[in-house]
């Protein structure tokens, strides 16, 4: 085997300085935040962690909340990002699907909406307009606002429990977060629960992936997948906080990638267990109104 004469005097010249302790070769260490682990890690098994989830949604059978609202459209192709100005959100759910969502703008009603889980009535005062539709988007829109129908919502305000068909698995990781104003580094200990449904043969398809905390064992993350298995919803729970529900996140982020829309809501009041009558999920269509139908 030969060398080359510049290889061999590059080789000569290397070993005397590492020989001697050159400076230039002493490694150069670096202080890095030391991550904070929290006071409390749980350990429970997979089954536990479901039973968990579905006790608090057998508990749970109407939720009321006060909300501010806040939304933002992304148009990447066009490179626009447009937020709406917030207003004052009025939500009242009860199991299992139906759903009331009113807001209003300096004390003025901007948009009612009523879903029985299948059906849903928008009604708009200020322009005198009402949208009405199934839950399920059977032709896309090109505009965004119209792909969104009730049943994401739903899926965001409270975490369900497992239908009987599903599967499911549970794995555990740690995941850094970084402080930027205190820089402070904080481990946060996590269960991932992905839940899954037969489709043919072995196959399997998504159907959510939740993430609980350790600490406390409760959600602060949950992606929702269509029925084809594409995602279609990413939640994120915030800051969770003790209301007359109970502890509940203060701040909940809906994301919806493929229509490039975000909503979050800042949480002012929620109860639950509230006796709701059927009448609180009606909306009157204004006489006069212009009536538009979604497929």
């Amino acid at each position: 085997m030969s060398f080359s004469r510049p290889l061999l005097r590059a080789a000569a010249l290397a070993c005397p300085l590492c020989l001697a302790g050159c400076s230039y070769l002493v490694p150069v260490k670096r202080h890095l935040p030391v991550p904070k682990a929290p006071q409390i890690v749980q350990t429970v098994t997979a089954d536990d962690l479901v039973n968990l989830l579905n006790q608090r949604w057998t508990e749970l059978n109407t939720l009321t909340a006060t909300v501010e609202i806040y939304a933002t459209e992304t148009k990447s192709s066009q490179g626009i990002e447009k937020d709406y100005p917030s207003c004052r959100g009025y939500i009242l759910m009860r199991k299992p699907n139906e759903l009331r969502v009113a807001g209003t703008y300096f004390g003025k009603k901007i948009f009612d909406m009523a879903s029985n889980g299948s059906h849903f009535k928008l009604v708009m005062p200020l322009k005198d307009l009402v949208i009405e539709g199934s839950n399920t988007v059977i032709e896309k829109s090109t505009k965004q606002w119209e792909n969104l129908r009730p049943g994401f919502f739903l899926d965001a305000l409270v975490v369900r429990g497992l239908e009987p068909d599903n599967e499911f698995m549970v794995a555990s990781d740690t995941e850094m977060v970084e402080d930027e104003q205190k820089k402070h580094l904080f481990a946060e200990p996590e269960y991932t629960l992905s839940v899954m449904r037969p489709k043919s043969g072995h196959e399997k398809l998504p159907v959510r992936v939740i993430t609980f905390h350790r600490d406390d064992l409760l959600p602060y993350g949950q992606d929702v997948y269509d029925n084809e298995g594409n995602l279609e919803t990413q939640i994120v729970y915030s800051n969770y906080a003790d209301y007359t529900a109970g502890k509940y996140p203060s701040r909940v982020t809906i994301k919806r990638p493929q229509e490039g829309i975000q909503i979050v809501l800042e949480v002012v009041r929620v109860e639950k267990n509230v006796d709701l009558p059927a009448s609180q999920f009606e909306v009157t269509i204004p006489e006069g109104a212009t009536v538009r139908t979604l497929k």
